[in-house]
């Protein structure tokens, strides 16, 4: 029954999972740097010696920075720097020449933009034992920085960890540790980084970054990992429950699921009650379609015609095409004649021996907007037993979310299992943001 329409949705799929690029930046670095004085203690012999020369040079590209020298300058005077530092590394004797020469080497490379000096001297100063304690977590999150510069992925991983364990301010450090993670194929573990950084984040009472979800969806959705796709995508909104977030979060879903129309039907339920529809219409117009073709208008009349209205007039869906027109006669030649048949059906249902014509009538009954009566027939269906209990209990929650019932919403999510289970939790997260106050 499809028409016209073009499968869109892994285009707005991209746009949710859509995430910068890493950088890294060293301002703050820097600026740290500067504060940080080498602490007082005497030097070995043999280190002050070797490192005279670069000393020197140091204190020249101090003196040319205050005449505002430009970066090649800056260059030109470093330019024996990188043999200098060699030459005091080699003499280190104690650990106050290694922090020494830790110092001069993450300097130098700055201007030099020599990520591997900077990342090989700030190792020095940490593994000097002089940098103070208040200043070790932004001294690891430096050295996490300068290697994931240098792709050097395994010492960025072990830089990082403390540092997203501690819940560092730069909400930069967790991405980087699980982009070092995937780099090296690793992106279970890369996903289980973000997990441990959004966990110590909700531990100090503080907002997650939205970057965090979207990174773990971008690596779960290109490795296609389904099920922590699907995890993630629910975490997101969750946290952020936009229309683009349950959009893409819906097409996930389905994505990595083994849906019927049945499934397709309640998961265009999801979206439009949370607004995932509401999105540019180049992004919904598949998911208005895969919506009134799940539902049909030989089986749910109301409820197509009500879609196949809304998509129209929200420029999604065009009147004149056949699909819509088709989809829309038909619903309206339907729907007197459904509606009548309810009262005999219901008694039906009443009567009946198990819940088959129990859940009929539920489903026509939340097609029609009516949660409360929807509500009292899926029940009675479950108890009777006989039927799709899964199915059953998905849109029990639905009646109930329309009830703002959300308590009794979520424990009815919560015993679906198999194939509508990952639905099922992605409803349950609706009725929690509507819940909230």
């Amino acid at each position: 029954m499809r028409g016209s329409f073009g499968l869109i949705g892994k285009t707005a799929m991209a746009l949710v999972l859509a995430t910068g690029a890493l950088t890294v930046g060293t301002t703050a670095a820097v600026a740290k740097e500067k504060e940080q004085k080498a602490p007082k203690a005497s030097y070995s012999k043999e280190f002050v010696a070797a490192a005279a020369p670069i000393q020197k040079t140091v204190n020249a590209l101090e003196e040319a920075k205050k005449k505002g020298a430009s970066a090649e300058e800056q260059k030109a005077i470093l330019a024996t720097a990188p043999a200098e530092i060699a030459a005091a590394e080699a003499a280190i004797k104690t650990e106050m020449d290694r922090f020494a020469a830790g110092q001069f080497a993450v300097n130098a490379g700055g201007p030099l933009n020599d990520m591997g000096m900077r990342q090989r001297g700030m190792k020095n100063m940490l593994d000097s034992g002089m940098v103070p304690a208040a200043n070790v977590t932004d001294y690891q999150f430096y050295l996490g920085n300068f290697a994931y510069s240098n792709k050097d992925f395994p010492t960025a991983v072990a830089a990082l960890t403390p540092v997203v364990q501690a819940n560092y301010k730069d909400e930069t450090a967790a991405e980087l540790l699980a982009d070092s993670y995937s780099q090296q194929g690793q992106n279970a573990q890369a996903l289980d980084a973000l997990k441990m950084a959004v966990e110590a984040r909700k531990a100090a009472g503080a907002a997650v970054p939205e970057g965090w979800f979207k990174r773990a969806n971008l690596i779960a959705y290109k490795n296609k990992m389904g099920p922590q796709a699907i995890e993630w995508s629910t975490l997101m909104v969750e946290s952020n429950p936009t229309p683009i977030n349950w959009l893409g979060a819906g097409q996930l879903v389905r994505e990595f699921g083994q849906f019927t129309n049945q499934e397709s039907l309640d998961l265009g339920r999801l979206l439009l009650r949370s607004g995932g529809l509401q999105n540019d219409p180049k992004y919904v117009e598949r998911e208005y379609v895969e919506y009134i073709e799940a539902a049909d208008p030989r089986r749910l009349p109301g409820e197509v015609l009500k879609v196949a209205d809304m998509g129209v007039k929200a420029g999604v869906l065009k009147a004149n095409d056949a699909f819509v027109t088709d989809a829309m006669t038909q619903s309206k030649g339907r729907i007197a004649a459904d509606k009548a048949s309810l009262p005999a059906l219901d008694r039906d249902a009443r009567a009946g021996k198990d819940g088959k014509s129990a859940l009929a009538m539920a489903d026509a009954y939340l097609s029609y907007d009516e949660p409360a009566k929807a509500e009292e027939m899926y029940k009675m269906a479950i108890e009777k037993g006989g039927i799709d209990k899964d199915r059953a209990l998905t849109r029990l929650g639905i009646a109930q979310v329309d009830l703002d019932k959300f308590a009794d919403a979520k424990a009815s999510f919560a015993q679906v299992t198999g194939v509508r289970a990952p639905l099922a939790r992605l409803w349950a997260a609706f009725a929690t943001t509507q819940g909230q106050p």
